[in-house]
């Protein structure tokens, strides 16, 4: 058994469930906007991304800037060391200067070589491969007597070797001093072991000194921004135009490749700073190089790493807002067109309703145009032939008795099939006729006593009971009683042609609502299914063997025409209940 649906049928168009927007194209409209939102947000990713990178980039710069100026100062500062003559005394080492610091670096280097001197390990060719590391242009071991026992190059060579250094201007240096001395045009210093036991003679030409004054004027400035190194930058290295690393700090990733070619312009200084986002021991960083300016001229590359993770969250924070925003805009894109699929529809199917509906009020104007003449035509030749049928019946009986009941008979048909044509006449007319209305104030319960009385004999005859609910003197309404009268009687036959082997039929009539009324036709009969009850008030169908079928469509008419709405809930087997629902008041006389 079907389950009990509820179908309810006003005065308005029927639903059209077909698709008039191709889902292709709402697809394809949706997925272009959707593409153009997730460009834009990508867009501003990107726009972000190139934002906060630029600032780091700025930072990185800024530190540079500050590398590169207090570089520039202490090598003006190592600059005002006298170059002239011999500075006679002793330098001792207190004050901590650059200038200092050039002489410890070198004295770093003496006490290096005095070591391997000592393990007996020195040679020339050590010697040789020292200085050059080192940028040294000279580096000689002397013993106590002031002779050389080991150099890089052949500087101190004949006499001079066994003069040692004071044949060139030099006097015995004193015991553990640091001297600045010269030797033609090339300065050098001596460190002198303690014990006077040997001597270690240091010197630089053009090239070693500014090497080494470029050297110890970075170190002295990474070693005073280790100081201040604060938690965002992570490392900084500083490399000459020979890839020689001058001075770090921080633990140093692998390094840039110079064959790279933005390496390569950053060292020729055709690019101002490069960067690359890097992870190193688990943290996010930024690499920077930028070209070192010293004297006006590129004199090498300063490389730092700056931490990522505070702009990392900035940029995640901005992500998370864009993709909630984009989804937000995507989920409102989806529900507008689907809106507006919805909407679209819906109008096109109103139009092709009232499209469908001027096409069936056309054709029921020309069915009742044809109907009248029609009428005109048949009328008079069937009130002769049932003329004709009454005057054989009545004189021309057979003379043989035997043919007298057949004669009966056939004359019966004749008769009953003439009224049959008779009232398909008059359906028509009457359908043809059902808007034109003319209301009076009257009674829905005399209506629907009439229709009792009428139809009582034939329900008696048929097992069928009809039960009564209604005051007799309630529901005035506006109508045209006639029209309503028959509206309402062909609900009822339709109930009682539900009916089979007894059942009973209920009438009622009560207030719905402020403004209308309500009349209820049940019966027991054997129901519909939900197909049958929507298509029960279309003129073009019907289940019955005999007539056109046109009682339900001509009482939607009516009462259409009245300004009402039917309402039908029905189950298979279970009975069907109409509902009328009727104004209680003309149209524009609401206070």
């Amino acid at each position: 058994m079907e389950s009990r649906v509820k179908n309810v049928w006003k005065n308005r168009s029927s639903r059209y469930d077909g698709r008039f927007l191709q889902p292709f194209a709402v697809a394809l409209v949706c997925a272009i906007f959707i593409g153009l939102i997730l460009i834009t947000g990508i867009m501003d990713l990107q726009r972000i991304d190139r934002t906060l990178l630029s600032f780091m980039e700025n930072q990185g710069l800024g530190i540079i800037g500050v590398v590169q100026k207090l570089t520039q100062e202490n090598l003006n500062s190592l600059r005002e060391t006298p170059q002239k003559g011999v500075e006679r005394g002793s330098v001792p080492i207190t004050a901590f200067s650059p200038k200092q610091h050039l002489l410890v670096e070198l004295k770093n280097l003496a006490i290096e070589v005095d070591k391997q001197w000592k393990a007996d390990l020195l040679s020339e060719a050590y010697l040789r491969k020292f200085a050059s590391d080192k940028r040294l242009w000279l580096i000689a071991v002397l013993n106590e007597r002031g002779e050389v026992i080991f150099q890089n190059r052949s500087y101190f060579t004949g006499t001079e070797k066994g003069r040692g250094a004071e044949s060139n201007g030099s006097h015995r240096l004193s015991q553990g001093l640091l001297r600045q001395l010269s030797v033609g045009k090339i300065p050098f210093i001596a460190l002198q072991r303690r014990d006077g036991s040997g001597t270690v003679i240091i010197a630089l030409d053009r090239g070693g000194r500014r090497y080494w004054a470029t050297k110890v004027s970075i170190e002295k400035v990474i070693e005073e921004l280790g100081e201040v190194r604060g938690q965002h930058l992570i490392y900084i290295t500083v490399m000459d135009q020979d890839e020689a690393t001058l001075s770090s700090a921080g633990e140093i990733p692998e390094p840039w490749d110079r064959r790279d070619a933005r390496m390569s312009e950053v060292f020729s200084g055709a690019k101002n700073v490069i960067s690359r986002k890097i992870s190193y021991n688990g943290k996010p960083l930024l690499d920077i190089a930028a070209p070192l300016y010293l004297d006006d001229q590129v004199s090498g590359v300063v490389r730092l790493g700056l931490d990522r993770e505070g702009t990392d969250k900035i940029l995640a924070e901005h992500k998370r807002n864009i993709i909630i925003f984009m989804t937000s805009v995507v989920l409102i894109t989806l529900l507008s067109m689907w809106i507006l699929y919805r909407n679209q529809n819906r109008h096109m199917a109103g139009i092709i309703e009232m499209e469908r509906q001027l096409e069936k009020a056309e054709r029921l104007s020309a069915l009742g145009q044809l109907a009248a003449g029609v009428a005109h035509e048949i009328r008079n030749p069937l009130n002769a032939i049932s003329m004709a049928s009454q005057r054989l019946k009545r004189d021309f009986v057979p003379a043989d008795g035997s043919k007298d009941a057949e004669f009966q008979t056939l004359a019966g048909v004749i008769r009953d099939e003439i009224r049959r044509l008779d009232g398909i006449i008059e359906e028509f007319l009457t359908f043809s006729r059902s808007r034109r209305l003319e209301l009076h104030e009257y009674p829905v319960t005399e209506v629907l006593d009439k229709i009792v009385n009428l139809v009582r004999e034939e329900a008696t005859s048929k097992g069928i009971v009809l039960n009564t609910a209604y005051s007799k003197n309630s529901a005035v309404i506006p109508m045209d009683v006639d029209k309503l009268q028959q509206a309402l009687l062909n609900f009822v036959k339709n109930a009682m042609e539900s009916i089979s082997g007894g059942g009973s039929i209920t009438i009622s009539v009560g207030p719905f609502g402020r403004n209308r009324v309500s009349v209820k036709i049940a019966d027991s009969g054997c129901g519909m299914t939900t197909e049958e009850v929507e298509r029960i008030f279309n003129p073009e169908y019907t289940t019955k063997e005999k007539g056109l079928g046109l009682g339900l469509p001509l009482a939607h008419e009516i009462i259409r025409g009245h300004g009402g709405e039917i309402r039908v809930l029905s189950e298979q087997g279970m009975g069907t209940t109409f509902e009328i629902l009727l104004p209680a008041e003309r149209a524009g006389e609401k206070g």
